[in-house]
This record gives C-alpha cells, sequence and structure tokens, in this order.
C-alpha cells in the first residue's frame, strides 16, 4: 500500500457544517490521515495511492465545502 501525503491549500477556515462533513471524508475507505496548519491555511492528507489520486482527494475535500486553491 503506497501511501502518499499531500497538502491542499484552503481559502477560509471551515465551518462547522464543513468540519462535520470533513469526519464523513475521514471514513472513505483509502484515506489515512488529515491534519492542519491553520497558519498556513493548509490541509495535509495522507492517503493510499493505490486506491486513488490526488485528484480524487480533492474531490472530496470540494464536496465536503472545502475552497481549495
Amino acid at each position: 500500500m503506497p501511501l502518499l501525503d499531500h497538502s491542499f491549500i484552503y481559502e477560509a477556515l471551515p465551518c462547522e457544517r464543513v468540519l462535520r462533513a470533513l469526519g464523513h471524508v475521514r471514513d472513505v475507505y483509502g484515506i489515512r490521515q488529515i491534519w492542519f496548519d491553520e497558519r498556513a491555511h493548509a490541509m495535509n492528507v495522507e492517503y493510499d495511492a493505490s486506491r486513488m489520486t490526488v485528484n480524487d482527494v480533492a474531490a472530496l475535500l470540494r464536496s465536503a465545502g472545502f475552497a481549495l486553491r
């Protein structure tokens, strides 16, 4: 299982609704870990590269409500 880590830059701090939706993203098979760097407005996601691509991860985050750059 090749694990990759990618940083996504988001526009604004997420509201409560978006953070709740992020809980569902964490439940997606292949997403291993998500952590935030609030100073850099960045979210780091570790995922299984044999199951999904960086574009798949970005689509999941956008569907949760994150405005990614």
